[in-house]
Parts: C-alpha cells; structure tokens; sequence
C-alpha cells in the first residue's frame, strides 16, 4: 500500500494556510491541492497499470463488432437454414452457410485491416 502520508501532510499545510489566510483564498487553496491530489492519483494509476503488465500511457483497444456479427450470423442462421434445407434442399443448405461463412470472414478481415484484431 502507498504512503499516504504525503497527501495527508498537503491536506494539513491547505488546511492550516486556509485557517492563517482567511476565506478569500480559500478557492486557490483548494485548487492547489486537488492538483496536487490529481498528480498523486495519476501515479497510482500509472503504477497499478504497471504492475498489472499494461503499458503506460497506452490506451485498451476498443471493442470490435465480432460478437454481434458472430451472434447476428447465428441468429440469423438458423431461420435461413430451415428456409434454404425446406426450398432447396443440400445445395439451399450450402448456399445459405457458405455466405454466412463469406460474411463472417469478411468482417474479420475488415476488422484486421483496421488493426485491432478480432476480440472475441
């Protein structure tokens, strides 16, 4: 755990120049001290991060659409495959998961130009 002795002691000097120089310096005070708070926090973030292995600094990729995709296909899915096998029998049933397939794959590789990699 990180000694927070130093926030408290900044804490204690704000609250005592408060006391000594009145209210009307009571809106700089604190500002001073929230930035001072800030710092503080953004080192034990910064630390935290390091100590979990994430760079500093670098930010987590943002979701990728392949669940809804992988989810829509499935959902979609399976009426079409009642359709395609009830219509057009074997060949319904490739034609329908083949560009389910076509589809899929297709996203996927939209996903990786964008350089994010898929994230399941």
């Amino acid at each position: 755990m990180p000694d927070k002795r130093p926030l408290r002691d900044d804490l204690q000097a704000t609250l005592d120049a408060r006391r000594d120089l009145g209210p009307e310096y009571e809106a700089a005070l604190v500002e001073s001290f929230v930035d001072r708070l800030d710092v503080a926090i953004a080192a034990r973030v910064q630390a935290e991060l390091g100590r979990h292995g994430a760079a500093p600094g670098k930010r987590s990729r943002p979701e990728t659409p392949m669940i809804p995709i992988v989810l829509g296909s499935l959902g979609i899915g399976v009426p079409l495959t009642a359709i395609g096998g009830t219509t057009g029998g074997p060949v319904g049933l490739l034609v329908v998961w083949l560009s389910i397939v076509v589809i899929n794959v297709a996203a996927a590789a939209a996903v990786m130009r964008r350089g994010q990699g898929p994230r399941w």
